[in-house]
């Protein structure tokens, strides 16, 4: 019985631990870059409910989006925001982090996901957003 009841756990932990993460994405509908980084999110097991919008800046107001920190689309995962070509496991840092309200990847920088253009990668940052607005810095990518 004893044996049964830790497989039982360890199955359960196991189905939890793969369940896909749903984020919401808001976009415009003439984006291509937006697609792109909506594949990258899919490509790393996100379940992705993508929203078309008329009115992109509406949106970035409506979910706190500071605009020195905008880009083209916007994420929701878990009550919090995803501004712009955050990567993937940037977006599994922000969850972990319950002093954050959002996370964004400021202008559209070449060679984040979403926006691969041959071998050229701009430096950039993923800021985070604290609930002071204050920013914190999640990671630094640079240039190549």
């Amino acid at each position: 019985m004893r044996h049964s009841l830790l497989a039982l756990c360890l199955f359960t932990g196991l189905a939890h631990a793969s369940e896909p993460l749903t984020i919401d994405v808001h976009r415009d509908a003439n984006c291509g870059c937006c697609k792109a980084w909506i594949s990258h999110l899919q490509d790393n097991g996100f379940t992705v409910n993508d929203h078309v919008e008329s009115d992109m800046s509406a949106v970035k107001q409506r979910l706190g989006v500071p605009p020195r920190l905008a880009s083209c689309h916007t994420g929701v995962i878990e009550g919090k925001f995803v501004e712009g070509h955050v990567p993937a496991a940037d977006i599994l840092k922000l969850r972990q982090r319950p002093d954050l309200i959002g996370a964004a990847v400021p202008g559209m920088p070449m060679g984040s996901p979403g926006m691969e253009y041959g071998d050229r990668v701009d430096a950039y940052q993923v800021i985070g957003l604290d609930r002071e607005r204050q920013d914190q810095l999640l990671s630094d990518y640079p240039a190549n």
